[in-house]
């Protein structure tokens, strides 16, 4: 298979696209580096991505960032980061890149465990991971040629465990391998409009 990965040289990126290139064309896009440029808050980018890869059989994006902070201090704009980046921008993935997938071929987005189990300071986040687990269910009804879709949700993984620890009290670091698994389901398997929780609730 040809796999685009956004986002394929972040912490679990490039575990990911190290997986899937021992038997694929892994193709990595990224704002900054990678085989091709996008910005995900940009429709035309991602146009011109897709343009620039072509088709493809599988899309997996593992991109897209939120505010972090006391909801008494959030401003209405402070909400637009999140939703222009993380929600529409794998909201765009998909409708622009429906046009760019072969028949029978996949999309995987990734949230994580706050739109399920949030903690403080995620009143942005949580809401925008929990907006993608919702279109992701809804649009699987509507996609045509056999094209699939799923997004994976992860909790903190054991690589980036000692960064964000303290921001989840009690919360047990996912293997790496076990995240891996959860995109390789996707992509590999014949699942569709499923929520992959890596974790427990």
């Amino acid at each position: 298979m040809k796999i685009l990965i956004i986002g394929g040289n972040g912490t679990i990126g490039k575990k990911v696209s190290s997986h899937f290139s021992k038997k694929h064309q892994v193709v990595i896009a990224g704002r900054r580096s990678g085989d091709v440029n996008v910005d995900i808050t940009d429709s035309s980018s991602i146009k011109a991505m897709f343009e620039a890869v072509g088709n493809v059989d599988a899309v997996v994006s593992i991109a897209g960032e939120a505010k972090w902070a006391k909801f008494d201090e959030m401003a209405e704009q402070d909400f637009y980061v999140g939703i222009k980046s993380k929600l529409m921008g794998q909201v765009n993935l998909v409708r622009i890149g429906k046009d760019y997938i072969n028949a029978g071929g996949s999309f995987t987005l990734t949230t994580g465990i706050l739109a399920d189990d949030p903690v403080v300071l995620t009143t942005s986040a949580a809401m925008v991971n929990g907006g993608i687990h919702s279109f992701v269910k809804a649009v699987a009804l509507e996609l045509q040629n056999g094209i699939r879709i799923n997004v994976v949700s992860s909790g903190v993984v054991e690589d980036a465990a000692e960064k964000y620890e303290s921001y989840f009290p009690g919360h047990n670091p996912i293997p790496m391998k076990k995240v891996i698994n959860g995109y390789v389901k996707s992509v590999e398997g014949r699942i569709n409009g499923k929520i992959i929780r890596m974790y427990d609730n």
